[in-house]
């Protein structure tokens, strides 16, 4: 009888301990970030009213909130141009770093095993030094007077310098180089798991390389390409780094928005209700995500 009681304790803290973590590190903070995108801004510290207080009761204190936030963000062109813009430009990055990835991914794959690891390793070596070094890099490579420019101009294939760091484009280079690693990695898992027999069998039925590609291999990494894809596209959405070095004035995204609201225009409520509905916005692909990474499991099995 004890036995069975440890061991149902034990299961018990297994199931539980996730669920701890899970209200911990995520819905305390983000009810706490929720409670004040219903505030008001204030000339205080902390910056936002109400603040609760023992005497008005929490009737008195729920009382004193409203959306009032919300409704400026969807009515304000500023704040639904910048989620348009973070939504365009993640996905079009997405598209460019699924074509960067998916032959190298392929190279790996089909490379001798015992220069796998090797090859592995090099795609997770830029992760040993810091993310916002090797994003203050590419300015150096990519300002007029930087390394790119230079390699062109000295070999004559172009006449004056390219004026690409503080535009669109650079946003682009810096989020496909800065997030290649998350979808390679899952396209290697899936491509290395295809029997080379089966691409053997397709040519000896007459398929041609690029038809049995496009019939065999490319429908059995699609698991790999969706992880991929949405390992990309969801932080992406939400970048400021990447915009605020490489992007110009004209680079809108929801990310810098945030964080001007927050540290410039010090307005906390606004701020967490651009957050708020932010986090709204991924709940789909995050559950997207979380469905085939379910279906992956079950298919293992």
């Amino acid at each position: 009888m004890a036995s069975a009681n440890s061991s149902g304790l034990k299961r018990w803290y297994v199931i539980g301990a996730p669920y701890f973590w899970l209200l911990l590190f995520f819905l305390v903070p983000f009810f706490i970030v929720f409670k004040l995108s219903l505030s008001d801004s204030a000339i205080a510290i902390p910056p936002y009213t109400p603040t609760f207080n023992w005497s008005d009761g929490i009737s008195g204190f729920l009382s004193k909130l409203d959306f009032e936030n919300y409704k400026f963000i969807f009515s304000d062109p500023l704040y639904v141009n910048a989620y348009w813009s973070s939504l365009k430009i993640a996905t079009v990055a997405t598209l460019l770093t699924l074509l960067v990835a998916y032959p190298i991914a392929y190279g790996m794959a089909r490379a001798p095993k015992a220069w796998q690891p090797t090859l592995m390793m090099l795609v997770i070596l830029p992760f040993w030094t810091s993310f916002l070094i090797r994003i203050y890099a590419w300015i150096g490579i990519l300002k007029k007077e930087g390394l790119l420019n230079l390699f062109l101009m000295h070999f004559g294939i172009i006449s004056e310098p390219l004026s690409i760091l503080n535009t669109t484009t650079a946003v682009y280079i810096g989020i496909v180089y800065s997030y290649l690693p998350f979808m390679i990695l899952p396209l290697y898992a899936s491509l290395e798991k295809i029997s080379p027999t089966l691409l053997e069998a397709a040519e000896d039925l007459g398929s041609r390389p690029w038809k049995a590609f496009w019939q065999v291999t490319f429908p059995l990494s699609l698991p790999g390409v969706l992880a991929g894809c949405l390992l990309v596209f969801i932080p992406a959405v939400g970048e400021f780094v990447i915009p605020d070095l490489l992007g110009g004035s004209e680079t809108l995204m929801i990310g810098r928005t945030l964080w001007n609201e927050f540290f410039n225009n010090r307005d906390w409520p606004l701020s967490s209700a651009v957050a708020v509905v932010l986090l709204l916005v991924l709940i789909l692909p995050i559950v997207f995500f979380q469905r085939q990474q379910q279906n992956e499991r079950e298919a293992g099995r």
